[in-house]
């Protein structure tokens, strides 16, 4: 026989999908609830693999959650797995810290939820003695490493170990518990169920330390297929993992190589490829794409031009392709005719390049960066993070912004002139 459960992390429950909300608002409604959705499929996996637990290693929430819509759909969920003898094993990540309603909600006794001291729970299933370990920081701060807190190995059981963890740092990720995989493979325990970092991740080793990644993606930032891990540990405590799909949409980036193309028609054709070829490998019921146009081809000053008119045929494109969902167009072209026939310099590139070098100096780059920080203070704050997140993001967004503007202004002109 063998004792099997269900290992996941960072669900983030409601978490708004703003990106998308400021540019498709259809596509926003759609996939608005799709951490939601993927939670319903985490439980539907458990049921229908007849799993002994789930283990929920932190973040279960997405923050200072307040609707009680949320807390009855938990509800609703845990009661399925209650009544279809499932355990429920789940410790307090750094956002489930700041949520209200993870303080408030009363769940079967079936459903173990770690306080913040060091706590082991025995199970027995599948002709196995199963200790889970599991600690929660009620802050959504933590420095120092919680390795320490926790329990030695039980002697003659398997030893699983939940911990909310960054490891040894993870970009895009704050640190929180820090500590490296070789002292979790050193600890005793069979199996490490790891929350925090949304990229999945698995260690071999002395014992099995899984990081299974965030189960629906949010952005393009956190693209790719997401899942959870499905967890067999047989009689002998010899282990097998396995990952399992569980999103309602995966986000990807798509390069379309647009090089030697003359006529419109080719650069769409080509888009279609692209979409109906990532389309094929997606196994989510929609696929979001952002789609990047590279290579050198005259048509690159048109599509400049006329972004939204190709955008808008991508987006018509991904429909015909079903559930392919285009939510941004990035434009990377060069034009191979920079250069006239005659060997002289092009007058419109020479203009581009003096753009540029305006565009380039100090006094130039601190108007437009006073012009954003005014903009900004003008928007909502769910509105604001356009323009980075931080002073290396802002610094990324106004040279994009300072180069793609001379890059428009000639493309204009260039597409302009050749009607």
């Amino acid at each position: 026989m063998a004792f099997r459960f269900v290992h996941t992390a960072d669900v983030h429950l409601d978490s708004p999908l703003r990106s998308l909300a400021l540019r498709n608002a259809e596509l926003a409604e759609l996939v608005g609830d799709a951490s939601r959705q993927a939670f319903t499929a985490i439980i539907d996996l458990c049921i229908s693999e007849q799993v002994d637990a789930l283990v929920i290693a932190g973040d279960l929430y997405d923050g200072d959650q307040t609707s009680m819509k949320t807390a009855r759909f938990l509800a609703s969920q845990m009661m399925r797995l209650h009544q279809a003898g499932i355990m429920v094993y789940k410790i307090r990540g750094n956002h489930d810290a700041l949520s209200r309603i993870s303080k408030q909600l009363t769940f079967p006794e079936t459903v173990t939820i770690f306080g913040g001291r060091p706590q082991t729970v025995l199970q027995t299933a599948g002709g196995l003695d199963v200790a889970f370990h599991g600690l929660s920081f009620a802050s959504p701060k933590a420095s120092e490493s919680l390795l320490p807190k926790y329990a030695a190995a039980r002697e003659s059981v398997v030893n699983i170990g939940i911990m909310h963890t960054s490891l040894a740092g993870s970009p895009g990720h704050d640190v929180y518990a820090p500590c490296s995989v070789a002292d979790l493979q050193r600890h005793g325990f069979d199996y490490w169920a790891l929350g925090h970092v949304h990229l999945r991740k698995a260690y071999s080793g002395a014992a099995a330390v899984v990081m299974p990644g965030i189960p629906q993606g949010r952005d393009i930032g956190e693209a790719g297929e997401k899942s959870v891990t499905l967890v067999t540990v047989r009689d002998d405590r010899s282990i097998e993992i396995e990952a399992r799909a569980v999103s309602i949409a995966q986000f990807e980036r798509v390069n379309v190589d647009l090089t030697g193309t003359v006529e419109w028609a080719e650069a769409v054709g080509r888009i279609r490829i692209a979409l109906e070829e990532v389309r094929a490998t997606v196994r989510s019921r929609n696929a979001v794409i952002r789609l990047r146009l590279v290579g050198t081809s005259p048509l690159s000053w048109s599509v400049l031009r006329d972004r939204d008119l190709l955008l808008a045929e991508a987006k018509q494109l991904g429909e015909h392709v079903g559930d392919t969902w285009v939510e941004k167009l990035e434009i990377d072209l060069l034009d191979h005719g920079s250069q006239s026939s005659e060997g002289a310099a092009d007058p419109i590139f020479e203009l581009a390049e003096t753009m540029r070098a305006d565009t380039r100096s100090q006094a130039f780059r601190e108007e437009a960066r006073a012009l954003v920080m005014r903009t900004l203070t003008d928007l909502p704050p769910e509105a604001r993070d356009f323009a980075g997140k931080d002073e290396a993001g802002l610094e990324e967004f106004l040279d994009l912004v300072l180069a793609g503007g001379a890059e428009l202004v000639t493309a204009r002109l260039k597409a302009g002139g050749a009607q």
